[in-house]
């Protein structure tokens, strides 16, 4: 679910946009989004690999 975004530019001397303020929600919210679609791109590269799955307490087992 996309909302809108309310961003203010800062810009130099000559008027060129050199920065953007975001609210903090409207921060976090590309946070949130910037995290999901980390974990969607890492099950991606996880299926694409072809490596054997194996459950969640087995790999911790093997991890400690």
């Amino acid at each position: 679910m996309a909302a809108a975004i309310r961003e203010r530019y800062v810009v130099d001397e000559q008027g060129n946009q050199v920065g953007v303020l975001l609210d903090i929600r409207g921060y976090r919210r590309i946070l949130e989004e910037l995290e999901e679609l980390e974990a969607i791109r890492a099950y991606d590269a996880a299926k694409a690999s072809g490596d054997e799955a194996i459950p969640f307490e087995l790999a911790i087992e093997e991890i400690e």
